[in-house]
């Protein structure tokens, strides 16, 4: 069970999930205009960009800091280890935000990395005193965003919150297996996600940003 366990783990790792988010955006709300309007090299170029972004570059600054010795471990299970490289990562997050916020796509995905950014930045602040599941709030967040694109625009994508709930019961049997958090770390994770997600959209409501 502990190798499937790795697996779910690793498959769903959180550095992955904005790439999933654009996935699921781009090629699985197929009744939008911006699925049927968006060019194919366009949503492919984005997607790949945003996997650089949110997953190589802090992937790649984990390993520097590893190799320094900064971290003993590439999973960084020793809570006062991960504060620096979760900072680090929201930085990527950010930078990535600022750098498409005047490009022509819909707002929901500047949305969905403004609030991935925020939520690995509060993981890093929550950290300093508790070890919260990353694994949790990243599905968390990704579950939040499709509820509120759902809730908010009027958007059918049952299918997809199913399959988030059913992915994130997956990660949280997976982390509970591997013992690497509490039952109240797991739960907190998904819902902290959730409602930073869901709260960002729920703001934008206000603006002119969606």
């Amino acid at each position: 069970m502990k190798i499937a366990a790795n697996f779910i783990s690793g498959l769903f790792h959180p550095l992955l999930m904005a790439t999933y988010g654009c996935l699921i955006v781009f090629f699985g709300l197929t009744n939008t205009i911006y699925y049927v309007f968006t060019p194919l090299k366009l949503k492919l170029v984005l997607t790949l960009t945003v996997f650089a972004f949110t997953c190589l570059l802090p992937a790649l600054n984990l390993l520097i800091l590893y190799k320094l010795n900064y971290v003993s471990s590439l999973k960084i299970e020793n809570r006062k280890e991960r504060t620096f490289p979760l900072i680090m990562t929201s930085l990527c997050y950010f930078g990535l935000f600022y750098m498409i916020y005047d490009f022509n796509i819909w707002p929901v995905i500047k949305l969905f990395i403004l609030g991935a950014g925020v939520c690995i930045l509060c993981a890093a602040v929550i950290n300093l005193w508790w070890q919260i599941s990353a694994h949790m709030i990243g599905i968390g967040g990704l579950f939040g965003a499709l509820l509120a694109i759902s809730y908010f625009m009027q958007i059918s994508a049952f299918e997809a919150i199913s399959v988030c709930v059913l992915i994130a019961g997956c990660i949280g049997f997976a982390r509970l297996k591997l013992q690497a958090h509490s039952s109240e770390q797991v739960y907190t994770g998904f819902v902290f996600g959730c409602l930073v997600q869901f709260s960002l959209f729920f703001l934008a409501q206000t603006l002119t940003f969606v």
